[in-house]
């Protein structure tokens, strides 16, 4: 509970992110009647959060300028002035540029949010599909990797500080991002394989992959210089967590993309307790994409990329299968951005960064599946990523990292060494209409990290833009490819 002149409210805070399009926290009078963001009322109102706060989904999602005129026209309602003085009005303000909408419970204002990466509510942001952009197949419920049963996501995103670089200073654009293949309090061991389109990146673990043909915990991905860190915590959280359900020997799968044009990245401010947050709080249900988790500080094609994701369901012989993929997007030269077939990135040619080489970057692209797939097929579905990547223009240039692993939640009991193992396994001459799935969920999930993602500035001021809605809409409408 939280007390704003004598007035008590409940602090509720939503799984999903809160960079520049959602506040991560949401004050709810008792009535019920108003939503306010509270980190923009704890700084207008120099109050604090108390800790101990358990975790609660809001009704809704405010942008921020909805939170600034909020803040502004409902604090009467709430039982406070009107009236905010100057001085808050710049504090409020110089936050709002400084991108630093992060509360943590324990403390007050803080610097790292960590969610299960959930968007929350039908005012969440819109993805691809609301602007009426074009895919073909069949999305899951959430259209969202999670959509794999047993499959949970979880974030932390760390923004903090504007202006020139102070290497250990800031200012901060990063995080980290965890996928359970299976819920995280199991061992988590799966079937899985990796591919490569282009190899100048990282994935660890990648080697035992091969040879045992099992992902034996969570996928996670930061950024390039955070590997190090984010493999040790995972490590140390799980033999804390998991305890006798763990092995004292671990190979985990750690994977990351440069954000190093907006981000201190050799400041070094993925800490193992952002670690620990994403995979605490990892969860099933909608994903939130866009600036959050190891995608904060990503661009694709020449604009703000991120974390996206997607889903497609299958039918195979009568049996029903879902195809899930989350993609960590930083790639890809302005010129082939294509978008539905339409080439967008040849339509805009302005708004283009100041940062970043024409193909420089990345992607991470994590695919999941219940179908009954053994490794060697697991590796045949990796390699479709690349097909998903080439409908948006990506080359995997020589500078691109291109990473990919597919895991299979079927045959629960394939890793027990109690004795015979007994497989599941669809024919190979089954198996193309999950090509054509993870091809398709691949595509859009780049898409919806780019219609979420928003305009950011990183350091030394450098901003990167986000892909303009109403723009992109215009040209596919005038290719005739806008769904109205």
């Amino acid at each position: 509970m939280v007390a704003i002149r004598g007035e008590r409210y409940r602090s509720e805070i939503p799984g999903g992110p809160c960079h520049r399009g959602e506040c991560d926290l949401a004050l709810r009078a008792k009535s019920g009647r108003a939503v306010l963001p509270v980190w923009l009322v704890l700084l207008a109102l120099a109050t604090q959060v108390p800790g101990g706060q358990e975790p609660a989904r809001p009704a809704r999602i405010l942008s921020l300028d909805q939170c600034v005129r909020t803040v502004l026209d409902h604090l009467p309602a709430l039982g406070a002035a009107r009236s905010t003085s100057d001085a808050q009005k710049s504090l409020i303000r110089e936050t709002e540029s400084a991108y630093y909408p992060q509360i943590e419970r324990s403390s007050g204002i803080g610097r790292a949010y960590a969610g299960s990466g959930q968007a929350a509510g039908p005012s969440a942001k819109p993805r691809a599909r609301d602007l009426g952009i074009p895919f073909d197949g069949t999305p899951g419920a959430n259209n969202a990797i999670t959509d794999v049963a047993g499959v949970e996501v979880g974030m932390t995103t760390i923004i903090s500080g504007k202006g020139p670089l102070v290497v250990g200073k800031g200012p901060v654009r990063t995080g980290v991002t965890a996928v359970f293949p299976r819920p995280k309090g199991e061992r988590n061991q799966v079937f899985a394989a990796w591919a490569t389109l282009n190899g100048n990146g990282e994935m660890t673990g990648t080697t035992w992959l091969d040879q045992s043909g099992f992902l034996e915990g969570p996928v996670l991905i930061t950024n390039t210089h955070s590997v190090g860190v984010v493999h040790d915590a995972v490590i140390a959280w799980q033999l804390k967590r998991l305890g006798n359900k763990f092995p004292t020997w671990s190979l985990p799968v750690v994977a990351e993309t440069w954000d190093g044009d907006l981000n201190d990245i050799n400041g070094f401010h993925v800490k193992p307790e952002h670690v620990d947050q994403a995979l605490d709080g990892a969860a099933s249900g909608p994903v939130a994409e866009g600036n959050v988790g190891g995608g904060t500080g990503m661009i694709v094609h020449g604009f703000k990329g991120g974390t996206g994701t997607s889903s497609r369901k299958v039918t195979i012989r009568r049996a029903a299968y879902t195809v899930g993929v989350l993609v960590q997007a930083n790639y890809g030269s302005r010129d082939q951005l294509t978008i539905a077939g339409v080439p967008v990135g040849k339509e805009i040619q302005d708004l283009k960064p100041e940062v970043g080489g024409e193909d420089a970057g990345s992607i991470i692209v994590v695919i999941a599946t219940d179908a009954p797939l053994l490794p060697h097929q697991l590796k045949r579905i990796a390699e479709r990523a690349t097909l998903g990547i080439g409908r948006t223009g990506g080359i995997g240039s020589n500078s691109s990292g291109d990473i990919f692993v597919a895991f299979s939640t079927a045959n629960p009991e394939a890793a027990s060494d109690t004795g015979l193992a007994g497989l599941e396994m669809l024919p190979n001459d089954w198996i193309s209409p999950l090509f054509t799935a993870t091809i398709q969920a691949t595509e859009e999930a780049i898409i919806n990290a780019m219609i979420a993602a928003e305009t950011m500035e990183g350091i030394d001021g450098h901003v990167v833009q986000a892909l303009p809605h109403d723009r992109l809409q215009a040209i596919l409408r005038k290719y005739g490819r806008l769904l109205e």
